[in-house]
């Protein structure tokens, strides 16, 4: 991998310690301030103060604790790197305590802002059965 893959990797190592510690101001300081986040089944988070109410309303419902398996990470052009990944775990419901297991695949396209690698762009989807 080159520096920015790199980066890139270390990056995707504090997004999932973020999501399992359910800490969306770490969540924030990984996004570029005009990135997009695309869950499954909802209208996509555009730009700062969206991205930060769609994670506290998600991390005020449940409870991740996941594991990311890097897939590829692929710098595809100057201040642009592409990461997919896959994740797999549990998620714990808060209004009912109840575990379900929880895997997906993701899409990250982290874009270089004033020298740090940022989540400019980040869809994700279930890879469990219906």
């Amino acid at each position: 991998m080159n520096a920015a893959e790199t980066a890139v990797d270390e990056a995707l190592k504090q997004y999932e310690a973020a999501l399992n510690a359910s800490d969306t101001e770490a969540v924030m300081r990984l996004y570029a301030d005009d990135g997009v986040f695309m869950p499954q089944n909802f209208p996509s988070s555009v730009g700062a103060g969206a991205i930060r109410g769609a994670y506290d309303t998600v991390f005020g419902a449940i409870q991740l604790t996941v594991k990311f398996a890097v897939q590829e990470i692929r710098q595809i052009g100057e201040g642009w790197v592409l990461a997919r990944t896959n994740s797999a775990g549990t998620v714990r419901v808060h209004a009912t305590g109840a575990d379900t297991r929880e895997a997906n695949q993701e899409l990250f396209l982290f874009q270089n802002v004033g020298g740090a690698w940022k989540i400019a762009r980040y869809a994700f989807s279930t890879i469990n059965p219906a």
